[in-house]
């Protein structure tokens, strides 16, 4: 008989049901610099390919500056500048023009701009890039007990899973043994609203990637109720209290419970519970191509998968398995294990895309003239810059808006826990 949902998790409702971490403790949040780098080098990344779309969206690959003026909240667009002042701050990627005097400003891609964006098409219009995008859409669904999830939470993820930003129509469509759109009652806004549906479970993508690195692939001798320990790492000036080390410790022998089984009947405030909590996070931050999404994507999807407040709790009591980076206008929460210092460990092609966008996005134009001098940010010398144009892949990496500015990178930020 095929399995329609994920099972339930066998383990008994009566074990480890106590909460043992103390409530009185605190732990000391240090500042990352390497993943606040990792963060903060995107600036205006995500804004800049929403526009992207918005432009080559148009039959004629150009858009009138006033037509995106109305759509700045719905690019996220600073609040500080107008439109105009964006495209004009990223010239390598935007150009405007005036087709006559009479008729308004538009605005289209640069010749390289426009070469990376068919370069990145082509990524998505591959087979395998499309048969992995879809995996990771439906492990995403298989996370949920009705394997269905709205779509405006998955708009929310979207940029983050790799998925085309016309998905529905130039992915979904060509995978009806997967996917269906349905309706459901939306709770929140109690009201009938669209929403994604996994056609039936994939009993072989109910692989966590704990568990997959646990047999190293030979899922044959996958055994469920092991004990898995999570990967931890703390940067330097990092310490934890004693007693705070020994629950910790304590905590990852507890059997590991793989995010693709129903544990809602285990007591929410017990520590099984919450290492449920914390595999269902890890899971749902591994699934993503940067490994990072912002906070309040993950308490949006974490509200409505039902665990309240507890995704919360498993960021604040577990600093060496994610890190919040308080970076560029939000606050973004990133799996520290899929990264090494401020570079992914496994690299996606999408995001070697990306960071090729960087490049262009952060490039100086030369002046004509005479060579302007330039300060090196990295070393604090000055050079001269004669080339055709420089990137300035160091100076993009300090242009970040914070909380913290002006800090000190070790300057810590005690979080009470409760």
């Amino acid at each position: 008989m095929m399995q329609w949902r994920r099972r339930r998790s066998p383990l008994s409702c009566s074990r480890n049901q106590t909460r043992t971490f103390f409530v009185n403790a605190k732990v000391k949040w240090v500042r990352d610099p390497f993943l606040d780098t990792a963060v903060s080098r995107e600036k205006d990344l995500k804004q800049v390919l929403s526009l992207r779309n918005q432009i080559v969206s148009s039959p004629t690959k150009s858009l009138p500056l006033s037509s995106l003026s109305p759509l700045k909240t719905h690019l996220d667009l600073p609040t500080t500048t107008t439109t105009q002042k964006f495209f004009q701050k990223y010239p390598s990627v935007f150009h405007q023009f005036q087709p006559s005097p009479s008729l308004p400003l538009r605005v289209k891609l640069t010749p390289h701009a426009l070469t990376l964006h068919k370069e990145e098409s082509a990524i998505h219009g591959s087979s395998t890039h499309r048969d992995c995008v879809v995996k990771r859409l439906a492990r995403l669904l298989m996370l949920t007990n009705s394997r269905r999830l709205p779509l405006h939470i998955i708009d929310r993820f979207k940029f983050d899973l790799g998925l085309p930003h016309n998905y529905i129509t130039a992915l979904l469509s060509d995978y009806p043994e997967f996917f269906q759109v349905c309706e459901i009652k939306d709770c929140n806004a109690d009201k009938e609203t669209l929403a994604l549906e996994l056609v039936s479970w994939r009993k072989e993508l109910a692989v966590s990637e704990m568990e997959r690195k646990s047999c190293r692939g030979d899922l044959l001798n996958l055994k469920k109720g092991k004990c898995l320990r999570f990967s931890m790492n703390f940067p330097r000036g990092f310490d934890l209290e004693k007693r705070v080390m020994d629950w910790v410790e304590k905590w990852q022998e507890l059997p590991y419970i793989s995010p693709y089984e129903d544990a809602f009947h285990l007591a929410p405030s017990s520590d099984l519970a919450e290492k449920w909590a914390v595999a269902v996070l890890h899971e749902l931050l591994w699934l993503l191509v940067s490994k990072k999404t912002e906070r309040d994507n993950v308490f949006c999807l974490g509200d409505h998968l039902g665990f309240g407040d507890r995704f919360k709790k498993a960021l604040r009591h577990h600093p060496g398995i994610f890190y919040i980076s308080s970076k560029i206008r939000t606050q973004t929460v990133v799996l520290r294990e899929a990264y090494r210092k401020d570079f992914l460990v496994e690299k996606h092609p999408l995001m070697g895309m990306r960071h090729r966008y960087l490049h262009l996005m952060y490039k100086v134009q030369k002046h004509r003239g005479k060579p302007k001098r330039k300060i090196n940010l990295c070393t604090k010398t000055v050079r001269k810059e004669d080339d055709k144009c420089i990137l300035g892949e160091e100076v993009s990496n300090r242009l970040s808006d914070s909380v913290f500015e002006g800090d000190s990178s070790h300057e810590a930020v005690k979080i009470e826990i409760g």
